[in-house]
């Protein structure tokens, strides 16, 4: 069992940044080894991915966010982070913190069982 707690949300005008934090409970050599996503949800539609690190810290993005968004982790610390710079309205969501508790990084949100609460971004034109 892997529980993901996020945090680092909040509501920021267009423009602005902000950093989500994601903490996980397992052995760190386990973590260390875990493809680890960001997915946003807004109301009426379906999760979305982000962005995504593997163990080797190679990351991939939404197109819609390349270049503004940077993930990241520090696997002393068993925490991946999100920074998001230049935010847009578009951008207001839950933001999710997953993984599916091995090392493949592929698939969308159906194939990552462990999810942390969300921690809501909201962004102001």
């Amino acid at each position: 069992q892997v529980q993901l707690v996020e945090s680092g949300g909040g509501s920021v005008q267009a423009g602005g940044s902000l950093r989500l934090s994601c903490v996980a409970s397992t052995f760190t050599y386990l973590y260390s080894g875990y493809c680890m996503g960001w997915f946003r949800q807004t109301p009426g539609n379906e999760r979305e991915g982000v962005a995504r690190i593997d163990g080797r810290s190679i990351a991939e993005y939404a197109d819609s966010v390349k270049g503004r968004f940077t993930v990241s982790r520090d696997n002393a610390k068993k925490t991946l982070y999100l920074q998001m710079n230049s935010l847009k309205p578009e951008d207001t969501a839950m933001y999710y913190c997953a993984t599916k508790g091995i090392a493949t990084c592929t698939g969308d949100y159906r194939d990552f069982g462990y999810w942390g609460q969300g921690t809501q971004v909201t962004v102001s034109s």
